[in-house]
């Protein structure tokens, strides 16, 4: 069958006889219902009211979370498929989600022609989350094509896919195209909202597109569809980030006077642009105002101070405002943590970091990628190799994967300290994940450790040989 084959053919997986299976099934479930057929006697008696549905229990979909390639999860559904059971659209739309999210488009795009030629039913979720990972991996073209083949699959277009693939287009850049698709929204039949403006002046500001997202934002007044505290802190936003404060406030008090009232974000933005200007104290004097003003502080506003000190280098007034964050009640999330934890890396005091990074995780707090990325490369960069491995190897079990150049830093580090099994173990996890040296990095690493050590030099011979 098409589908099989061509899956098998992309991943070497043992899916196959997807027909047979699905006749099977098929005829299975038509003989069930002429069992089940009744009585006419029993048609005549008054039927009770069936009772309500409760949520079905899938058990191809629960065991599919367990599993984290894209080849064991095709596996798995040949494996259901052998044992009868019948895959509907649920078990189609996990399975392309788990492959999506592994960027495994060339089997994505197998089950979509598969589910388009047996005409099973889909929702526009289904759609909108592929198109996002289309947008993640930088292939907007495919995006759209989708988007434009959603009605050949049955499924209604509403202004929900159409807004998400607007932003695609802007978050990688492509604001030209999405202008296009937003110009030929009424085309489509779609009629488009706060929503849809917000993403396109998001997307003129990203650019530096100053007058362009002022005229669509006339345009949305003269559609009469009202800006919304998110449309006011795009234009704020690219202000202060300008250095225009005095423009950005005189939005800030024209949105107040016409009744949208400013959130936490808005008062952040503000923040970051006195932040900017040298003027802390405004900053500060900013976030205990807008409590007066009946909007309460959040984390971002502390980061915004937070991440202000740190850049001048003022680490323990960041240390102080963390204390007075729990002290009024805050429960400072990873990114608060991340930001004194970047700090004090670039500050040279990995060891310090390496003690925020403990406190957090007692305190419930779990790093994510960036925490344990920036806790490599600081303990690398004091050359404190044996811990950083112990912080990578924490960073694999939960999960997440260092860039190339955390991997790097690390393996030449712990060559050049002669801990050539550290290395490569660690060589051999960059095999796992397909990430190789660039010839860049193999001169450098070949350069510090082969110079007076024979051992590491006929170690690197033979990862070299291992790489060819």
């Amino acid at each position: 069958m098409f589908l099989i084959s061509r899956a098998k053919a992309l991943h070497q997986t043992p899916l196959k006889a997807l027909n047979n299976s699905i006749k099977q099934a098929h005829f299975q479930s038509h003989r069930n219902q002429r069992s089940t057929k009744k009585n006419p006697h029993e048609r005549s008696r008054k039927r009770k009211p069936p009772p309500p549905k409760l949520k079905t229990h899938i058990p191809f979909i629960s065991d599919l979370k367990e599993i984290n390639t894209p080849d064991d999860a095709l596996h798995l559904f040949d494996e259901y498929q052998k044992l009868g059971y019948k895959h509907d659209y649920p078990s189609y739309a996990a399975l392309i989600y788990k492959l999506a999210r592994s960027r495994n488009f060339e089997a994505v795009e197998t089950l979509l022609d598969y589910i388009k030629k047996n005409d099973i039913r889909c929702g526009e979720t289904l759609f909108i989350a592929v198109i996002q990972h289309y947008g993640k991996s930088h292939l907007s073209d495919k995006a759209i094509d989708l988007f434009n083949k959603i009605p050949s699959f049955n499924c209604t277009r509403t202004l929900q896919s159409f807004n998400f693939l607007l932003n695609t287009l802007v978050d990688d850049g492509r604001i030209k195209d999405a202008k296009e698709v937003f110009n030929r929204s009424s085309k489509m039949g779609f009629r488009p909202n706060t929503v849809s403006f917000n993403i396109i002046i998001k997307g003129h500001v990203q650019k530096g597109e100053w007058d362009e997202a002022c005229n669509v934002f006339d345009e949305m007044l003269q559609r009469k569809v009202q800006p919304t505290v998110v449309t006011y802190n795009s234009l704020i936003g690219y202000l202060c980030k300008n250095g225009d404060v005095d423009k950005a406030m005189d939005l800030f008090k024209d949105m107040s006077r016409k009744g949208k009232y400013p959130n936490a974000v808005t008062y952040a933005l503000l923040m970051e642009g006195y932040c900017s200007l040298g003027e802390f104290k405004v900053a500060k004097n900013i976030m205990f105002d807008m409590e007066y003003r009946g909007c309460k502080p959040r984390l971002v506003n502390y980061g915004v101070l937070m991440s202000d000190l740190g850049k001048r280098g003022e680490i323990e007034e960041a240390r102080a405002l963390l204390v007075e964050m729990k002290k009024r009640r805050f429960k400072p999330d990873v990114v608060t943590y991340n930001i004194l934890i970047n700090y004090l890396c670039k500050e040279g005091r990995a060891s310090d970091a390496y003690k925020v990074l403990v406190e957090m995780q007692v305190e419930g707090c779990v790093p994510n990628a960036a925490t344990y990325r920036m806790m490599v490369d600081g303990l690398c960069a004091v050359g404190e190799f044996d811990r950083g491995l112990k912080v990578l190897n924490a960073m694999l079990t939960s999960g997440h994967c260092p860039r190339l150049e955390t991997f790097s830093c690390l393996v030449k580090g712990l060559c050049e300290k002669g801990k050539l099994t550290e290395a490569c173990f660690v060589f051999e996890e960059m095999e796992k994940r397909n990430m190789q040296f660039n010839s860049e990095g193999w001169e450098a690493l070949v350069g510090s450790v082969c110079s007076d050590d024979r051992g590491a030099c006929e170690f690197l011979n033979a990862l070299i040989t291992l790489d060819a």
